[in-house]
């Protein structure tokens, strides 16, 4: 697997969030002021290009044109014959008073060479620099000729420099300004996220690894409007505390429910095992006496069965924390049903036991209700259902199984659970001794109902819990 090197990561983050954005902000202001300075400069150069252009289709077309005078010093005014041997005549003006300042041979050649159509255009004249100028071919008395007129874009050159220089000039100070407003407003405007950023280093810094944990702090409710950017993110983030603060506390509660499912684990089996050593030592201290032994053997066997179902009731709510997989099939509810109260009938003759079937149902003849599951596991659930109410409740209570579509439900009419105990009933090792009646001899463990609840849960099904003096229900959702 590749990593960054140190070096390189330093290098891509140096730049904070501030930073970055007031560059950008400095970059397109430079950017959008040399796009509108050279927009500018183009459009000054063709305005004051067209206004000399103007100016040179004035131009006497003569150097003997008597307007010759009313031309500013640098008028270009020149015949140049197109015979070598004749001298050109004509050429810059030095003042108003019309003295010609003559061409040079070099100068004349420029000049020939300038297209004859009539239309102004730029040449540079050695010895008097750039000229807007217009030729035009002529034939006279005098011979073939080519009569030119002209200005010189100095004025407008040295404009444009101007205009160059002050928006150069203007555009270092925009982007000066850009930066120490772009500063400003940027730290003004994440604010707000380094506050969020705090309330995230204020959580990271709160000691989560064991223990209740109470997570107070939250982001401000005024950085959780979630139409801005930053809003979103407080938002986001109080949702992530929220759900963090959830979760410790669920773990916390298991740990602490682990922690006491090991204690009562614990409890349960040093009582037999204190039992069988009780027994075992009567034993050993009166070998020759048979009725001890015997009696003493019975004892270790009767504990060490009770020591064997708590064990493999734990081991079964293990593999179903673990999400061992049950077996699935069709299921006849309305048969374990009615095989269970057979069952309890037997095992309980001092209670009254009632099966409550659908209505076309016959006592003989059951009619089919069906689920889906593993039917060793479903009528353990329905067993523990009718133990419990055959353990907690006097003798002579009336308990009625009712199956119906999707389940079924177990009524019994005794002094239900205390209301301290409902939302504790289905815990492990929650037992109810005080409010109801059991009988200590087949106490059990209190694990009855919460493997129920294991069970069912297991199937994708719920169990519920219905319970006041004289009337406790307890109902089984399966899926069919």
């Amino acid at each position: 697997m590749s990593t960054v090197p140190p070096a390189a990561s330093h290098s891509r983050g140096w730049v904070s969030l501030t930073s970055r954005l007031v560059i950008t902000a400095v970059t397109l202001v430079a950017v959008v002021c040399l796009l509108s300075g050279a927009l500018t400069v183009v459009a000054m150069r063709g305005f004051l290009m067209d206004r000399l252009d103007d100016d040179v289709r004035q131009l006497p077309t003569s150097i003997s044109s008597p307007d010759t005078h009313n031309h500013g010093p640098g008028t270009l005014l020149a015949r140049i014959p197109l015979e070598s041997y004749a001298p050109a005549q004509g050429g810059v003006l030095t003042d108003v008073s019309g003295e010609f300042r003559g061409l040079s041979d070099v100068a004349a050649d420029a000049l020939v060479a300038v297209r004859r159509d009539g239309r102004p255009h730029t040449r540079r004249i050695p010895g008097f620099g750039s000229y807007r100028v217009v030729a035009r071919s002529t034939d006279d008395h005098s011979g073939s000729a080519v009569l030119v007129s002209g200005l010189p874009t100095a004025d407008v050159d040295s404009t444009l420099h101007n205009l160059v220089g002050w928006g150069a000039l203007l555009t270092l100070l925009g982007v000066a300004v850009a930066g120490a407003v772009g500063v400003v407003v940027v730290r003004r405007q994440l604010q707000p996220l380094r506050e969020v950023a705090g309330t995230a280093h204020a959580v990271a810094a709160l000691p989560l690894a064991s223990g209740a944990i109470e997570m107070t702090v939250r982001v401000p409710a005024h950085l959780t409007d979630e139409e801005t950017e930053v809003g979103q993110v407080g938002a986001a983030l109080n949702t992530l505390i929220q759900h963090v603060e959830v979760s410790l506390r669920v773990r916390h509660r298991s740990e602490q429910q682990v922690r006491q499912f090991v204690a009562d684990a614990s409890h349960e089996l040093r009582t037999p095992l204190t039992t069988i050593r009780g027994y075992t030592e009567l034993a050993a201290g009166r070998p020759d006496d048979e009725r001890a032994t015997k009696t003493a053997l019975a004892k270790v066997q009767e504990e060490a069965g009770r020591m064997s179902a708590l064990v493999e009731d734990l081991l079964l709510l293990a593999r179903l924390d673990s999400g061992r997989a049950l077996e699935r099939r069709r299921v006849d509810l309305t048969q374990l049903c009615f095989e269970a109260v057979s069952d309890a009938r037997v095992v309980g003759p001092l209670h009254r036991w009632r099966l409550v079937l659908p209505a076309d149902g016959d006592p003989e003849e059951p009619a089919p209700v069906h689920a889906t599951g593993d039917p060793l596991r479903l009528h353990q659930v329905i067993t523990n259902l009718l133990a419990n109410a055959r353990k907690h409740t006097p003798a002579g209570t009336t308990v009625t199984v009712s199956v119906e579509p999707g389940g079924f439900s177990v009524h019994d009419d005794g002094p239900g659970f205390p209301p301290e105990l409902i939302e504790h009933a289905f815990e492990r090792f929650s037992r109810g001794d005080q409010s109801r009646h059991r009988e200590h001899r087949d106490g059990g463990a209190g694990l009855g109902l919460s493997l129920v609840q294991a069970i069912v849960t297991s199937h994708g099904g719920a169990v519920t819990l219905d319970s006041r003096p004289g009337s406790t229900t307890l109902k089984v959702c399966l899926p069919e």
